[in-house]
């Protein structure tokens, strides 16, 4: 299994705006300023996460995205499955048919790491993310960073 920028940006921005969780709707380019990533590119995960309902959009003045529910109710795993990324580290993504039609030697050793992948990502959430003083601290200082740039 290899997360890809997709799947690390997707997590990132889920947990921006689990910590602006109390604020109300946060903009997409408010995002892209702390984060540093694309608009256009958060617009696209955007439109894969409230597909599949972890977010919802508010329109009109004051507008942008809301987490669909609470932090303590999102993995990491929905997260990432919700953007289309495979948490399978199979070379046949889990068809059984890595040697020809059938398992390779393998096949059981990656099928169990997926497994466990899948296991730890679920059992993070937005929330306990969100209550690391580490992460608390980095977003301490993108906002006061953010702060600065907005009233220059």
């Amino acid at each position: 299994m290899k997360l890809t920028t997709k799947g690390r940006y997707a997590v990132t921005a889920m947990l921006d705006l689990a910590l602006h969780y109390e604020q109300g709707a946060v903009t997409l380019s408010d995002i892209a300023g702390r984060q540093g990533i694309s608009l256009s590119y958060l617009e696209q995960l955007f439109a894969r996460l409230r597909r599949s309902g972890l977010v919802e959009s508010v329109r009109g003045p004051g507008g942008g995205y809301n987490l669909a529910t609470a932090p303590s109710e999102i993995s990491v795993a929905e997260i990432i499955i919700a953007i289309n990324e495979n948490i399978d580290a199979t070379r046949c993504g889990g068809d059984k048919n890595c040697d020809g039609e059938e398992r390779c030697l393998t096949h059981y050793l990656w099928e169990g790491l997926s497994e466990r992948i899948h296991e730890f990502l679920s059992g993070i959430t937005l929330a306990d993310l969100v209550d690391r003083p580490t992460v608390q601290e980095v977003a301490r200082r993108q906002d006061d960073r953010n702060r600065i740039t907005a009233s220059q």
